[in-house]
């Protein structure tokens, strides 16, 4: 049995998931990563890649009991693993959403309940689930990809208050736009009406742009190294200026003030 707290952490060939994969090793936690092609993320030292697509329920079971073979129990599950579809949600084909929801939320749910049998045996553990800003305030042309953020949040609200008594701590991670590779590999609506055109490009040009100036992954990674190490982790942490003045403004602000607002962060008017 490892005598290292053990952490898997989903997604982590690149972007969040691999920045937080090398903090957590270098800071001496046993780092499982996965990817569904495992050979094509750049190695970290003493992370062990292991195979994984969130959508299967099969490999969800596979991935973590290959990592309870080798360790004995799992501390801590870090749900990173997701994608961004862009386009107007009439663009947007019914299978384009389901496989954007059967990644997003759908892949969480699986893990959650793949790790939660040894969790609960064990008396203990950490979950941290992967939400955004997106899941603060929905963000136009990306509106499916908002909905399984807003998804993962109520989710994970729930699952909080009914892992206590298990001393099974649930977090969210909120954060704000980030400069990763996921900005370069955003999947695009199949099948584009050109009524839209100006509106998409106007808010997926303002999008880009804050993504350009933004932190790298880095900054989240720092979050979710304290959230492990924390004694009492809150409910969610906000992560970026953008994410901490969304949660303030929406909370005070009359609703056709905010709205206004989003407007024009956007450029939609």
């Amino acid at each position: 049995m490892s005598e290292q707290r053990v952490v898997v952490i989903t997604g982590a060939s690149s972007g969040v998931g691999h920045a937080t994969a090398r903090l957590l090793s270098r800071r001496g936690y046993k780092v499982f990563g996965t990817s569904r092609d495992p050979g094509r993320a750049e190695p970290i030292p003493a992370v062990e890649m292991l195979a994984l697509d969130v959508r299967n329920d099969d490999s969800a079971a596979a991935c973590v009991n290959a990592v309870l073979s080798r360790t004995g129990s799992i501390d801590v599950l870090i749900n990173n693993a997701g994608y961004e579809l862009a386009g107007a949600s009439e663009e947007l084909s019914m299978d384009e959403v389901r496989a954007q929801f059967e990644t997003n939320f759908f892949g969480v749910v699986r893990m959650v309940k793949a790790v939660l049998p040894s969790m609960r045996r064990q008396r203990r553990g950490r979950i941290i689930n992967g939400s955004s800003l997106a899941g603060l305030t929905s963000i136009p042309f990306l509106g499916v990809y908002s909905a399984s953020k807003f998804a993962l949040e109520g989710y994970t609200e729930a699952l909080r208050h009914e892992l206590k008594p298990f001393n099974i701590h649930v977090s969210l991670t909120e954060a704000s736009f980030l400069k990763t590779p996921m900005m370069n590999h955003r999947e695009i609506a199949a099948a584009p009406i050109s009524e839209y055109d100006l509106w998409r490009q106007r808010a997926l040009g303002a999008i880009r742009a804050y993504e350009e100036k933004a932190p790298g992954p880095e900054l989240v990674a720092e979050t979710l190294a304290s959230i492990v190490a924390s004694d009492k982790p809150r409910l969610r942490y906000g992560i970026g200026q953008q994410a901490k003045t969304t949660t303030r403004l929406r909370r005070f602000l009359p609703g056709g003030v905010y709205e206004q607002g989003v407007r024009r962060t956007f450029r939609l008017d």
